[in-house]
């Protein structure tokens, strides 16, 4: 079995691909991190993009730590992983209907995600928009 760190260009195309994240944020003192499978959005050379309930633990967290990583993984062969960390560099209030859709079509398709989002339109207004943007990677892919 081979392991390599991936190229930037690997790294950026497999953190585009929509595979679930772990989002990891510090939980306070004496605690571990909060560590929460999440959908995020990503377009190589940009930042990290999570929606979140405004109210929400993870979003209290991430005000307080002003940091997070996120680990994205594909287990079948050849397995790969990316870490990410990085400051958050924005969370804006209200999320909007386009920033859910968006999200919601890179997992659900376009039907999928429209549909996710009409039938959920009433908590909206409730939501945030989170950015990281990347700062430290680590990545590898193992090959047989």
């Amino acid at each position: 079995m081979t392991k390599r760190a991936m190229t930037v260009p690997e790294r950026e195309a497999f953190l585009a691909e929509p595979l679930v994240a772990i989002l990891a944020v510090q939980a306070g003192p004496g605690r571990a991190p909060l560590a929460v499978p999440m959908w995020y959005g990503y377009e190589p050379g940009g930042d990290l993009t999570l929606i979140t309930a405004s109210a929400s633990r993870k979003a209290s967290l991430l005000r307080a730590a002003g940091r997070a990583a996120l680990v994205v993984q594909h287990a079948n062969p050849p397995s790969k992983y990316v870490y990410v960390e990085g400051p958050v560099v924005e969370i804006r209030e209200p999320a909007t209907s386009d920033d859910r859709r968006t999200l919601a079509r890179r997992y659900l398709g376009p039907d999928g995600g429209d549909e996710y989002v009409r039938t959920s339109e009433d908590v909206t207004a409730s939501m945030a928009v989170v950015r990281i943007r990347p700062e430290r990677w680590l990545s590898e892919i193992q090959s047989r």
